[in-house]
């Protein structure tokens, strides 16, 4: 990259907030989900909004592509640079700049943690609610833009419903505000428009978030099944008797002697499938459907059902869902992990066709979702060091998201698309649909610089996977 852009992006932000060494770029060739690769040129760590507007501004003007990126926590293939160009990190902006509880809303950069503003509120009675698995690490600002869920998206919803305002920076570098702390505005909701766009709109630079009140009483149990469809089938009970559990998550037999080997969370380690159910209310309200979910469990085949005695035995069960990603090493060497959402009343159809999908390709696959909405996260497991293996299990996670969209699921319910499902879009979407969502695109970011090659399917740029060791480099002569 030429000497004299960079020298002016280090006029902008100081002489610590460039990465322009090669090697150091490297560290954001990829997110977490590490078969798509491509490095920055240029990495920007800015410190204020003004400062984000100047870096676009002048990225804007030489037309090269930008990549905004949070805490690297996606796995979509959302925060890397396949044309290279500058990538702006927001990691430092990470201020929680108001908190007003009396009209229960807080005013966060985007580099703000997730956990950390709840443990910022919470001993006050409040919290805020999306809590993603990597909510220990990942950021409100990348939650927003992957409109992420969580265990308690079932009741709560996912981020778009806590998403009061946004100030944003377009793909033309200005800077515009969105929404607001008054919940109802009138106008069109282009705060939820902009909520889910992966970066492909604008960056996001301050967060208007609603914060909920603690539950007056919370129960949490486990029950355990002889088979993931048999927890699938207790899960469309639940809710068809029309409660709506705080979570209701599931794991299959791998995920669980993976958990309970590496973590000690208390589960079975004999135990075909579980449900992870938690409830939450006035303590009369949660009393009485608790004994209603316990009913409809053991109806359903449920074999034992343990509820948490106390704050340390929930957070124990927690811990091992939340930490179920990291035990998954203890499964197999190498794993792919997909997000696809179908109608619960077809958790067990589905369920079963992902073990036949994984067994007609000689794979493993093991299953930690979320089950009260149906979001599935199928992992399939292979060996790269195993010639074929990686290319079988994209073969079988294609052949997964098609049996859910066939049921009538769709692609994401919580990753977002990225690079990784951009080519897929096209069987959700008619080409008017698409074409009109890239309308709203030129809106924001008219010359297509803003994340390029992510969530729309993008004919002979898309960047072909490769096994978790080989890097790729940028090709030559990709800006536009």
């Amino acid at each position: 990259m030429d000497r004299r852009f960079v020298d002016a992006l280090r006029e902008i932000v100081g002489l610590d907030g460039v990465i322009a060494a090669a090697d150091d770029c490297l560290v954001y060739e990829c997110d977490m989900l590490v078969y798509f690769k491509g490095a920055p040129d240029v990495v920007v760590l800015p410190r204020s909004t003004e400062e984000v507007a100047a870096v676009v501004g002048r990225c804007v003007d030489a037309g090269i592509p930008i990549i905004p990126r949070g805490a690297g926590t996606g796995i979509i293939g959302g925060a890397m640079a396949p044309r290279g160009g500058v990538m702006i990190g927001v990691n430092r902006m990470d201020r929680v700049l108001e908190v007003s509880l009396p009209n229960r809303y807080a005013v966060v950069e985007p580099g703000v943690i997730n956990l950390a503003l709840t443990r910022a509120v919470e001993a006050r009675g409040y919290f805020f609610a999306p809590d993603p698995a990597s909510q220990v690490a990942s950021s409100i600002g990348g939650n927003a833009a992957t409109n992420a869920g969580g265990p308690h998206a079932l009741k709560y919803g996912s981020v778009v419903n806590h998403v009061l305002g946004l100030e944003i920076v377009t793909g033309s570098g200005e800077v515009v505000w969105l929404g607001g702390p008054v919940q109802e505005r009138p106008g069109y909701d282009l705060a939820g428009v902009v909520v889910g766009s992966e970066g492909t709109l604008a960056i996001i630079t301050k967060v208007v978030v609603r914060l909920m009140r603690a539950a007056e009483a919370v129960k949490t149990a486990l029950a355990t099944f002889a088979s993931i469809e048999q927890a699938s089938g207790a899960v469309s009970a639940i809710i068809a008797e029309g409660i709506t559990p705080a979570a209701l998550e599931a794991m299959d037999e791998p995920v669980i002697r993976a958990v309970e080997a590496g973590l000690k969370a208390g589960y079975p380690a004999d135990a075909k499938a579980v449900l992870l159910i938690e409830l939450d209310g006035p303590p009369a309200e949660v009393e009485a459907q608790a004994e209603t979910v316990a009913r409809l469990c053991r109806a359903r085949g449920a074999l034992t059902l343990r509820v948490a005695r106390d704050e340390r035995e929930r957070a124990d069960l927690w811990r091992g869902r939340k930490g179920a990603a990291g035990a998954f090493g203890r499964i197999g060497h190498n794993y792919v992990l997909q997000d696809a959402v179908v109608p619960r009343s077809r958790l067990p159809e589905i369920m079963a066709q992902v073990q036949a999908i994984a067994a007609s390709h000689g794979l493993v696959v093991a299953n930690v979702f979320h089950a009260g909405d149906g979001n599935l996260h199928p992992c399939i497991f292979y060996d790269e060091r195993v010639p074929g293996q990686f290319e079988s299990a994209l073969a079988a996670t294609e052949a997964m998201l098609d049996a859910c969209i066939a049921v009538g699921g769709a692609l994401t319910g919580e990753h977002g698309v990225g690079l990784d499902k951009a080519p897929k879009l096209a069987l959700l979407f008619t080409p008017e649909d698409l074409a009109a969502m890239q309308a709203v695109r030129r809106v924001f970011d008219p010359r297509g610089l803003m994340n390029p090659d992510k969530v729309f399917p993008s004919p002979g740029r898309h960047v072909k996977p490769g096994p978790v060791g080989a890097h790729k480099p940028v090709p030559e002569g990709m800006w536009v």
